[in-house]
């Protein structure tokens, strides 16, 4: 590899495997937090190194609320990434956020309760002012622009990132359109987005709606309530499992086959004293 790679994706729920990289190197990083959710894997995209790494890991082993984090955002800083795409499946808090759109949010509420949120737990401490724009900007343009060639995008919304893994409660889902305002569900957002920002790492996601969350009412013939497997003609759902990560998922899309590639292990052996990035 002639050079580090500046751009990430974090893949979402059913994207474990990017397919589409040239010369696909995995590798091994260690770091003060661990390991990753799974190896980092190298490849070319037009010419250009980029980093993937899926957010759960392959096989889906990590739950939202056990991903670590941490060790994610690190060992991508430590490869030389500046700037994470993250892709997301969310569930929808608004009519005109249909199934099968894309949502570029521009905003978010932070209702998650047990994780780790911050690379400064002391002595030393820094606070982060990221609050009038999380999302940076010009990767928010050029998702939109890029997925809309493929989709029906929105352009903002607000996510609202709940712990997990437990979907939201009919009143929990009320609150999260009705008072707070939010236009879209998921798990994953935090802390993942704030620890890139921390570190100076630019970051934006591109979001899949996959369903309604529970505030909508059951379609006509459903009776009073929602079983996890109702399907209703405007897409209400097929099985919020979808959305909460289903192993099955490119088994349903059908399997992409990778190229083979190599295997490499980094160690802080390998660091760069000078710039603190990993030699490859």
């Amino acid at each position: 590899m002639d050079k580090l790679p500046e751009v990430a994706i974090i893949g979402g729920s059913g994207l474990y495997d990017p397919g589409i990289f040239e010369s696909p190197i995995e590798v091994q990083m260690h770091t003060p937090y661990g390991l990753p959710s799974d190896n980092v894997i190298v490849g070319k995209v037009g010419g250009r190194w980029v980093a993937f790494l899926p957010r759960h890991g392959r096989g889906h082993k990590y739950p939202p609320h056990r991903i670590p984090y941490r060790a994610n955002i690190y060992a991508l800083h430590a490869l030389g990434v500046k700037h994470v795409i993250a892709v997301s499946a969310v569930g929808s808090l608004r009519q005109d956020y249909a199934p099968g759109d894309f949502v570029v949010p521009d905003q978010f509420v932070d209702m998650t309760k047990s994780r780790e949120y911050t690379f400064y737990d002391g002595p030393r401490t820094c606070h982060i002012q990221i609050g009038l724009e999380p999302f940076t900007e010009e990767l928010r343009k050029i998702l939109m622009e890029t997925a809309s060639k493929y989709n029906k995008v929105h352009t903002a919304g607000c996510y609202v990132c709940i712990e997990g893994p437990r979907f939201s409660t009919k009143a929990e889902s009320r609150i999260w359109r009705d008072v707070y305002g939010c236009d879209i569900i998921g798990m994953t957002l935090v802390p993942e987005i704030n620890l890139a920002r921390e570190l100076g790492m630019c970051y934006a996601l591109l979001a899949l709606v996959t369903d309604y969350d529970i505030w909508v009412p059951p379609p006509a013939g459903h009776g009073g309530g929602r079983g996890e497997d109702d399907v209703g003609e405007d897409g209400y759902s097929e099985a919020r499992g979808r959305r909460g990560g289903a192993q099955d998922t490119q088994r349903r899309r059908g399997q992409v086959q990778g190229r083979p590639r190599k295997r490499l292990r980094v160690t802080d052996s390998d660091r760069n004293p000078s710039t603190g990035s990993y030699y490859l």
